[in-house]
């Protein structure tokens, strides 16, 4: 990837980490730490991998993609806004009666949104299903799943994974968001599922594991997925939650609520340093 490419989404995650601060605390609550955790990826998923146009949210062309992470909404509703499927406005009533962004993804009420979540561990069984019909229909659209490294302590989520590999689902990449951390503490002390890779390989996947936060490492990785043509993919990407906001970081008291005024100033001033930074080495 050339300096220009990674500046641009490096910039663009900015705005998704600004949006995912500014819709929690307007809604006075929310999942801040995984959304922020996978900001990096929403950014490459919605900017360079995904077949999408905001203009035709139900094309049936479109690559199709599922939060299986459902808690992490925010982030998502944050890149759909700047990718232009609604008014960046529309994220300052999160979580608000009547709005089209509720606390978990809605299919049917946000544009772009392809499958509601929110329970654990469901939204990779109802991916696996959108992969099985995509390859029966003999379509060329792609199906891409975000899960946790907490979700995946759910057993639904090995009976999909299994279900995957024996249809032989190549049009499915998943994606597991590996933080390390869920609202109860570190995932290793509460149930531990590592290691991850070699539990994947056995369950039938081709794996690669990268660095959630490097836009060189995604590039690779979904190259890598999409050559492979026999068997569903999976990419670890080892990330920080609550990445970019400092006093959010590999803490995970911030899994599920939202920073008050003093907090949500000192983020977005972070965030807009951050930004600056990356303005100024562009010049």
């Amino acid at each position: 990837m050339n300096d220009k490419s990674r500046r641009e989404l490096e910039l663009a995650a900015c705005e998704v980490r600004r949006g995912i601060i500014e819709a929690t605390h307007a809604a006075k609550s929310g999942h801040p730490g995984g959304s922020l955790s996978a900001a990096d990826m929403f950014t490459y998923l919605y900017l360079r991998e995904l077949r999408v146009d905001p203009a035709e949210p139900e094309a049936p062309w479109r690559d199709r993609f599922v939060l299986s992470k459902g808690h992490t909404a925010p982030g998502l509703y944050a890149v759909l806004a700047l990718r232009g499927f609604f008014p960046r406005e529309a994220l300052l009533t999160l979580r608000h009666t009547g709005s089209i962004l509720q606390g978990h993804p809605s299919l049917g009420i946000t544009p772009g949104v392809d499958m509601s979540t929110g329970s654990l561990g469901q939204g990779i069984s109802a991916a696996v299903g959108m992969a099985l019909g995509g390859k029966l229909s003999g379509a060329d659209w792609r199906v891409y799943a975000l899960l946790g490294d907490g979700e995946i302590q759910e057993g639904e989520v090995w009976e999909a994974f299994m279900s995957a590999a024996h249809f032989g689902l190549s049009n499915l990449c998943v994606i597991i968001d590996s933080n390390r951390l869920q609202i109860d503490g570190e995932v290793a002390k509460v149930m531990s599922p590592y290691p991850i890779d070699a539990k994947m390989r056995a369950f039938g996947f081709g794996v690669c594991t990268i660095d959630g936060h490097s836009f060189d490492d995604m590039e690779r990785a979904f190259a890598e997925a999409r050559a492979c043509s026999d068997r569903p993919f999976c990419i670890i990407m080892n990330t920080v939650k609550g990445k970019g906001v400092s006093f959010m970081e590999n803490n995970a008291s911030w899994h599920g609520k939202a920073t008050n005024d003093e907090q949500t100033a000192a983020a977005l001033a972070e965030i807009a340093a951050k930004r600056a930074e990356l303005e100024e080495v562009a010049q």
